[in-house]
Order: structure tokens, then sequence, then C-alpha cells
């Protein structure tokens, strides 16, 4: 898998010398080079392990902001960074140094004794090295890849796991059958440990709820024995005893009022006391997660957007699901304020581009198909042909700047313009200024 790692990255440079980039679904190599180290990971504050397609991202976003509004020092690591390698990894509410990640590759190339380990397992026991040797109250852990087989998967007894909505995506890797996706997914329960669910199709709900009766975990499911919706631009949580009337969640799209009520549920499921409804307040309203949805107002294209009048966004989704979620966002900002919308967009060859633009037919967007600086990247030809087969309007343009630049030259209002279609597209356009690096 294509995974940027910039000259910014100095630290991290070394290990991806000599390390491989692909994928090999097995926890073997990790187990092995924890046990070198002493097991880090029984040295952990308690863990919540979210696994799932869509959603993950912002669920962690939003339980990090519920724990540190509860006074929680966290621990957390997400995947695929979108500039910086060290957003990865955040040790008690702080991005990782160069200098300390130096000290951890040095100890792990030691341990690990030159056996072989891929470059996603040992930056993920780094972070969890890391993670043990600074006190916290909470960890929270995002599954890179599946669940069941993922390198993340090493904890016998999480204080909670989550899987947020279940999609087809990796179907290389995972699929291509929903009910396998599933599987590899609900591969993070563990015997009598508590999960919590975001809604589900049918089929990927019984495999979840299956594997979940045979571990004798407690299963807590969106839909089932809790829900949460927007209501008087609130979002309200109901749990089998409680109410909770909460602020609206601080990243934009309808979708994220069932990420935002997903969090609080995993949250209270810790049944740490600090979190209160305060603290759930704070949290939900607070949370920031870059390149989902994410309103751009500085770096060069974001100015050239403000000089014609224009809203600039970005995000990172990449499958039918996320297409579906973010026309809906796209669909609430054009009823709010009905200008033009103009996409550009550019995505890895192995996505369903087709199924990722057909939600936005009813928008009827202008659609500039780009590409990105990635041997896996689509041909630009070939996304503009599943747009237009989508039935939307579309030109090729050379880049992303270009197709902004496109997009303002147009006759007529200033357009509102939504560049998406994958993660690294998006950390692509982050990484043009400094200004716009996640922190």
């Amino acid at each position: 898998m294509y995974d940027p790692i910039r000259a910014s990255d100095e630290a991290i440079l070394r290990l991806r010398a000599h390390h491989p980039s692909l994928i090999d679904l097995t926890t073997g190599r990790v187990e092995r080079l924890l046990a070198a180290l002493g097991h880090p990971e029984r040295r952990l504050p308690p863990v919540i392990h979210v696994a799932g397609t869509n959603g993950k991202g912002s669920t962690v976003s939003y339980l990090r902001a519920i724990a540190e509004a509860a006074g929680l020092k966290v621990h957390v690591i997400t995947s695929p960074h979108l500039v910086r390698f060290a957003e990865r990894i955040r040790v008690a509410g702080e991005l990782i140094s160069d200098a300390r990640m130096s000290e951890l590759i040095d100890k792990l190339e030691t341990a690990n004794a030159g056996e072989p380990i891929s470059f996603f397992e040992i930056t993920t026991v780094l972070a969890i090295q890391a993670f043990a040797e600074t006190p916290a109250d909470l960890c929270i852990v995002e599954v890179g890849l599946g669940g069941r087989f993922d390198a993340t998967n090493i904890f016998d007894a999480p204080a909670v796991s989550v899987i947020t909505p279940v999609d087809y995506d990796h179907l290389e890797m995972l699929g291509p059958e929903l009910s396998k996706i599933a599987w590899e997914k609900a591969g993070i329960i563990k015997r009598g440990r508590p999960v919590v669910v975001a809604r589900q199709m049918e089929e990927g709900e019984a495999v979840i709820l299956e594997e979940a009766e045979k571990l004798d975990a407690p299963v807590t499911l969106m839909g089932r024995d809790f829900d949460a919706w927007e209501e008087r631009g609130r979002l309200l949580v109901q749990m089998p005893d409680q109410l909770y009337d909460l602020p609206a969640p601080s990243l934009f799209g309808g979708y994220q009022f069932a990420n935002a009520g997903l969090a609080v549920a995993a949250a209270l499921a810790l049944g740490d006391p600090r979190i209160d409804e305060a603290a759930l307040a704070k949290g939900v309203s607070s949370a920031v997660w870059p390149a989902r949805f994410q309103r751009l107002t500085k770096g060069p294209m974001a100015h050239l957007a403000a000089e014609r009048g224009s809203d600039l966004w970005l995000d990172g989704g990449h499958n039918p699901h996320a297409g579906r979620a973010l026309a809906e966002a796209a669909g609430r900002l054009t009823a709010r304020d009905p200008r033009p919308l103009v996409l550009v967009a550019a995505m890895f060859a192995r996505k369903d581009a087709l199924g990722f633009f057909q939600p936005f037919a009813d928008l009827k967007p202008t659609v500039f198909a780009t590409t990105f600086d990635s041997p896996n990247a689509a041909p630009a030809d070939e996304l503009a042909a599943a747009a237009a087969q989508a039935g939307l309007a579309v030109e090729e343009v050379a880049d992303v700047t270009e197709g902004v630049r496109r997009a303002l030259a147009m006759p007529g209002p200033a357009p509102h313009i939504l560049i998406c279609g994958g993660l690294h597209f998006a950390g692509e356009v982050l990484a043009m200024s400094p200004e716009t690096w996640p922190t």
C-alpha cells in the first residue's frame, strides 16, 4: 500500500528503508517483537479498540475529545497520516517528536534483531512502547486494516471494542463479500469484553452479533440498545437509562451525528465517573479531525477561493458509503447556500469510483477529475469515465491546483468547491503549506 513518508519525517525514514510496506495480515510478528520488549501492551491504561470501514477516525476524534474534556490524559494511534508520520501517534495528548521516535527506533531495531517485520507492524509496536513508557488514563487504538489480523489486534481484554459502519472497501484484502469484511472487523471483539456497534447493514450486523455471542461479549448496538439523531440542531443520544441532549457535533455532515453518538455510547461503556454529561457535551462539540469535510481557510488554494468568494472543503472519503455520506453533507451545504457545487476528485485505482460518484447525481455538480503523486493513483481519464457514467458533467485536469483554478474561473456565482476522493490525496493538499498541517 502506498504510504507517503515525506522528507520532514527524518526519524521514520530509517524504518521505511529497512522494512517493507506490503500488507501481510497476521499478528505473529508483532506478538514476537512485543514479547522481546517485555510486553509493553500489558502496561497500558484502559484500551478502546476501534474498527470499521467508515467513521473510525471521526469516532476516535470524538472519543479523544470527550476523554480530554473529562480531564483524562489520552494516548491515540491512528492511520494513515495526512502530512507527517507523527500524526499517527499522540502520546498523552501530544504528537510524538522526531527525537522520541529516533530513540524508540533504536530500541525496537535492537529488540527485533533483524527478524522480518513490516513497516506498519514495527511502527505499531513503536506506538505501544511509547505509550507504555508514558503515564496516561486511556489509550485509543484505531485498526489499520480489517481487524482480526491487524497489527493492532494484540489486546486480550480491551476496556471497550467499537465497530463503526462496515461497508465494501479493501476488497482485495478483506472481501469480496460483506459478511467476510464484517468477520474481519469483528475480530477485535474479545471474550467477555463489551463491544459498542454502529448501525450496520443486515448482513454485516448478523456476523458481528454472532461473533459477540460466541465470545460472551456484551453488545450495545445502535438502533437496538441505543440510538443517536439530530433534533433542533442538537445531538440526542438515547441510552437505555438516560436521554442525553448534547450540542451538535463539531464535524460537518448529518452522518457525524451517528459517529458522535457512537463515541458517546463507547465513552459511557468505559464506566469512568469522570466522563459526565458536561464532558460528553464539550467533547462532541470540540473534536477536530482533518480532511473530514474540513473547511480550508488557510493555504494557497484557500486564499484563491476567498478572493473569488468561494468556500473550499476537503474530504478523504473514498468508497460508496463515504460517497453517500459526503453527498448528504454537500446537500446540506447547497440547501443552506444554493450556489453551484464543484468536485475536484482523485482516488486510488482500486477504489469503486462509480459507487463513490453515484450519490452525487441529484446535486448535479461539475467534476474536475485529476490524479496525484502515487503509483496507485487512478489516471484522470479513468476517474472521468466513472464520473460520466454516474451522469455527472466532468472534465480532466492535470492536478488539484488546476482543478481549483478552473472551478474558480467558471461563470456564474462563486461555487462551493469540494476536494475529495481519498486520504492520501487529501494529505497531498494539506502538505502544500505548513499552515494546513495537522497538529
